[in-house]
């Protein structure tokens, strides 16, 4: 693990451990921004992992962006962390400047196409992106948008686009946001190591990484509570059926952090396109099997408000549908493996 990892690390357990408590996650679900723990994460610089230090950024890799996604998942942040992460990267990539304060990303369905097309001498965008996540909380929106002859990555102010408000499962914004001829901040062509559909695969890399994070969180909970909670004189974790569920819920956690971990590996590459689509379908197999599972070792308690463990396993539920399902990602899986042939997969896993 190099420097700006281990300090990294190093930050983001201290400030989350510090932070996020179950008061301050209701806090957030009933509405309200939690600006002081902001402002700490964009001070220590943890927004920015992946933006060159000539730009202002930490100059990391995605190794190091990892590090912090992880850790947000795993202390339930609420904040759009990961999605700053990622849109910030996009925007140095094409060489635009980074703008202080929280970013999201749209479209972030497969199927969704945003327009940007010239007016008084500037950018104009049009179009709808739905569920995007922490819409109302942005300061600004980064978008990939089809213009002229090639995809381009565009900024978008708030105030420049009408919002919907909605949310997910776990009470997270995931709003609807219409830009009906917005003005665009700055526009630049999306850049050379950037994917057209950069914003979906991404995204899915990040919440891969987020739901790992989750379900180290989940492991620890379950088997701490299977050492106090007694039954019988003895801990329930002394009985052979919670013992093989926290052993299944341990492997699940292990095969999630590996395969997420994977990917990042392999987006430090360049060509991530396959660890990604594994990644999603691994982890959020993993996320729906090991939130089951702690909920069961935990009984009635755990599906409780009161238990912090519902803040994590809402997410996971959610999270795992966000930026495709397994569904969707283990198709793209079958049809690139199908087009190489009987005698292509060999050579290409090997080559991974």
């Amino acid at each position: 693990m190099n420097e700006l990892r281990t300090l990294l690390g190093d930050v983001v357990t201290r400030l989350f451990t510090d932070r996020v408590t179950p008061d301050l996650l209701a806090s957030v679900e009933k509405g309200q921004w939690p600006a002081a723990l902001w402002d700490a994460v964009e001070e220590n610089g943890l927004t920015l992992p992946l933006v060159p230090e000539a730009k202002g950024g930490a100059g990391g890799t995605w190794g190091d962006a990892h590090v912090v996604i992880r850790a947000s998942g795993r202390h339930a942040l609420p904040l759009p962390l990961a999605e700053t992460i990622v849109a910030a990267w996009l925007l140095a990539e094409s060489g635009l400047a980074v703008p202080a304060g929280p970013l999201t990303l749209a479209p972030v369905h497969h199927d969704e196409r945003l327009r940007l097309a010239r007016a008084d001498g500037g950018w104009r965008l049009g179009g709808t992106a739905s569920r995007v996540p922490w819409g109302r909380a942005a300061r600004h929106v980064v978008v990939v948008a089809d213009a002229e002859t090639r995809p381009h990555v565009a900024l978008v102010a708030a105030g420049d686009y009408r919002v919907t408000e909605d949310r997910n499962l776990a009470i997270e914004p995931r709003d609807t946001l219409v830009f009906d001829g917005a003005p665009v901040t700055a526009a630049a062509p999306i850049g050379a190591r950037v994917p057209p559909d950069a914003v979906w695969f991404y995204g899915a890399l990040a919440r891969s990484a987020q739901m790992a994070g989750g379900l180290e969180y989940a492991l620890g909970q379950a088997t701490r509570y299977a050492t106090e909670r007694r039954q019988f004189g003895k801990p329930i974790g002394a009985f052979q059926a919670i013992q093989w569920q926290l052993a299944i819920l341990g492997e699940q956690t292990a095969a999630a952090g590996a395969a997420a971990a994977s990917a990042f590996r392999a987006a430090e590459r360049g060509d991530a396109a396959f660890e990604i689509a594994v990644a999603k379908v691994r982890v959020g197999e993993a996320a729906g099997i090991g939130a089951s599972i702690a909920h069961q070792v935990h009984g009635a308690i755990g599906f409780t408000y009161e238990h912090a463990l519902q803040f994590t396993t809402r997410r996971l539920w959610s999270w795992r549908a966000e930026f495709g399902g397994e569904g969707w990602w283990a198709a793209t899986l079958g049809r690139s493996i199908a087009a190489r042939g009987a005698d292509g997969l060999w050579p290409f896993l090997t080559a991974r």
